[in-house]
């Protein structure tokens, strides 16, 4: 390699390691090193094996025990993965099932409708999109909602729609706050007012924005379900309208966003109480 390729190969390495930040990358180091052969570890070990001092890696420790990464083993001062890694491995697994075998319907629900359709999930306060089947239309150009995008979940259909399990008490929880911040005129105030507005969703069994967070765009959404029964994304079509008119309604527009929805539901394993009690007294469940 000539030598001004080896100079900026060495300068984009640094510029990278610029950007690394060390106790977070310790850490992740620290978690590597456990596995199924080696479940137990303690910190001389570690700091062993890492080179790094022992002082910092009972740091490190205590702080990845305290947030469920790590667990003590035995009450002694050896250290095991915790059920936070073991959630994180689901979660993964989860979403790679729920893309997976979600695109070929929302694929379907595109090709049926004419509108881009996306499948959304909710992580914490934000919805975030993490499946797109694309219109061919070049009106939907113009619309920068990608995977990976992230919206605030209060102040979204989308959000309405997927915080349809939770109770008052557990929505308070998640929004402490005593007002909520707008987004538009349409966004709910409080608490007390998103609520409202989530039961109402969640008893028609889907959810309509009339430009409620960005204008000229109005969606329709319907939950999607799992095994557990519980609300894990929400599956919507995007319409470059300012409303969703009554020739759309005609069309069939909501229905076959719930049957994609229903459908979604139906792959990962969700079955209705009826046959979730009768499943139970089987005892397949």
């Amino acid at each position: 390699m000539s030598e001004p390729l080896q100079q900026q190969d060495a300068d984009a390495a640094k510029s990278e390691a610029n950007y690394v930040v060390p106790g977070l990358e310790r850490g992740l180091r620290i978690l590597a090193e456990f596995s199924p052969r080696e479940p137990v570890l303690g910190a001389p070990e570690l700091s062993k094996r890492l080179g790094i001092p022992r002082t910092t890696v009972f740091r490190l420790l205590q702080t990845l025990e305290s947030l469920g990464f790590l667990e003590r083993a035995d009450k002694d001062r050896n250290y095991k993965l915790g059920i936070a890694v073991l959630r994180l491995g689901f979660e993964y697994l989860s979403s790679l099932e729920l893309t997976d075998l979600g695109l070929p319907v929302i694929e379907s629900l595109r090709d049926a409708t004419g509108f881009t359709t996306h499948i959304v999930i909710r992580d914490g306060r934000d919805v975030v999109f993490v499946a797109k089947a694309q219109s061919q239309s070049p009106v939907f150009s113009s619309i920068r909602v990608n995977v990976g995008t992230r919206l605030p979940a209060h102040a979204t259909t989308h959000g309405h729609v997927l915080m349809g399990d939770l109770s008052l008490q557990a929505l308070r929880a998640l929004y402490p706050e005593s007002t909520l911040n707008r987004m538009t005129s349409a966004t709910p105030e409080t608490v007390d007012a998103l609520y409202e507005v989530i039961r109402e969703d969640a008893l028609r069994g889907y959810g309509v924005s009339n430009s409620s967070f960005e204008r000229g765009i109005s969606v329709v959404t319907a939950p999607v379900r799992n095994d557990t029964q519980r609300i894990v994304a929400c599956i919507t079509v995007t319409v470059p309208r300012p409303e969703i008119d009554a020739t759309l309604i005609a069309d069939g527009l909501i229905d076959k966003v719930q049957r994609a929805a229903a459908e979604l539901s139906r792959r990962l394993n969700y079955r209705s109480d009826d046959e979730h009690t009768f499943m139970k007294a089987l005892g397949l469940r």
